[in-house]
C-alpha cells in the first residue's frame, strides 16, 4: 500500500495516495445536490426533535413545543370510529343473529365486524375463512355438528364445546375398545361397515359382522344409517369429512380410544356484538342453514 497522492493518468484526478493491489482510490468529492440534501436532513433533524416529542428521559422524554402525541391522536380517532359504529352495535345488541342476517345494512356491517374478530380470535384452530384443518372442523361447508343455524352457531361460539361452562355443549363418546364393549375383532368389523357407509369397503362378510354391532353400540347417537345426530353431537359416518382421519385404522382407534376437541367458551372474552357479528360472519361463510 502506498500513500503518495498523485494525479491518475486517466481522469486526471487526484488520488488520495491510497493503492490495494494495484488499485488506486481517487479523491472524487460526493456531488453538491447529495451534500445539501444531507445538510437539509440535519435541519430538519433539528427542527423535528424541537416540535415534537424525541429524546428519552428514563421514565419521561421531550414533549415538543406542539404538545402532539400519537397515542392521543389514536385514541381521537377510535372515539369517532366508535361514534359512527355506534349506531350498528346498538342495533346489534338489540337484535338476535337471524334478525341481524334480514337487515342487508346490519349484515353487511356485521360481516365485515366478524371477518376481523374472526382474524383475531379464531382463525388461529378454523384457518383463515373457516377452512378448517385435521381436529378442526370447517366452517365453510354445510356439515355442522351443533347446527348451522344462526342461533346454534351464536350458542357454540357463547358457551364453547366441552369448555367447563354451566351451559356449555357437551358429547362424550365411550371407549369401546380394550374388550370393554367390543373386542379387537369385533372393532375392526365396526369399523369396515362404517368404511361401507362410503362405499370404500371391500369385505362384505366384515360389513354384515360390523353392521348388527354397529346397530347395538353405535346407531342410537350417529344414526341407522350414519346420518349422525345434531343435537348430540353426534357427527355424520356417511360423509367423506372426518375430522380425526377417515382410514379404517383412523376409524379403529377412535373406536378404541376416542379424541373429543374442546372450543373455550367465549362469553366471558367477547362483548355481545362481536359474538353476533362473529355468528353472522360464520353464517355466511357458504354452510349456514
Amino acid at each position: 500500500m502506498t500513500t503518495e497522492r498523485e494525479k491518475d493518468s486517466v481522469t486526471g484526478t487526484e488520488t488520495t495516495g491510497h493503492e490495494w493491489d494495484g488499485i488506486r482510490e481517487l479523491d472524487t468529492p460526493p456531488p453538491s445536490w447529495l451534500m445539501w440534501i444531507f445538510y437539509l436532513s440535519i435541519v430538519f433533524a433539528a427542527v423535528y426533535v424541537v416540535l415534537y416529542p424525541a429524546i428519552p428521559l428514563g421514565g419521561s422524554y421531550t414533549k415538543g413545543v406542539l404538545g402532539y402525541s400519537s397515542r392521543e391522536a389514536l385514541d381521537v380517532s377510535m372515539a369517532q370510529l366508535r361514534k359512527a359504529q355506534g349506531q350498528y352495535l346498538v342495533q346489534i345488541n338489540a337484535k338476535s343473529p337471524a334478525e341481524i342476517l334480514k337487515d342487508p345494512q346490519l349484515r353487511t356491517f356485521a360481516v365485515r365486524g366478524g371477518l376481523v374478530a374472526f382474524g383475531d380470535n379464531c382463525a388461529a384452530c378454523h384457518n383463515l375463512g373457516g377452512t378448517g384443518r385435521h381436529a378442526y372442523p370447517s366452517l365453510a361447508d354445510d356439515v355442522w355438528l351443533w347446527g348451522g343455524k344462526p342461533a346454534d352457531i351464536y350458542a357454540t361460539l357463547k358457551y364453547g364445546i366441552r369448555s367447563g361452562h354451566d351451559k356449555t355443549r357437551t358429547s362424550a363418546m365411550l371407549p369401546f375398545g380394550t374388550g370393554q364393549k367390543m373386542t379387537e375383532p369385533q372393532t375392526a368389523d365396526v369399523a369396515e361397515y362404517v368404511l361401507s357407509l362410503t362405499k370404500r369397503s371391500k369385505d362384505a362378510a366384515a360389513v354384515t359382522r360390523g353392521a348388527a354391532l354397529y346397530g347395538r353400540q353405535c346407531a342410537s347417537c350417529h344414526g341407522k344409517s350414519g346420518g349422525g345426530d345434531q343435537k348430540q353431537g353426534a357427527p355424520a359416518l356417511n360423509d367423506q369429512i372426518w375430522l380425526y382421519g377417515g382410514t379404517k385404522a383412523e376409524i379403529i382407534a377412535q373406536i378404541v380410544r376416542p379424541k373429543m376437541g374442546v372450543m373455550p367458551a367465549w362469553v366471558d372474552r367477547l362483548k355481545d356484538e362481536t359474538l353476533k357479528m362473529l355468528s353472522v360472519y360464520v353464517h355466511a361463510l357458504g354452510g349456514g342453514k
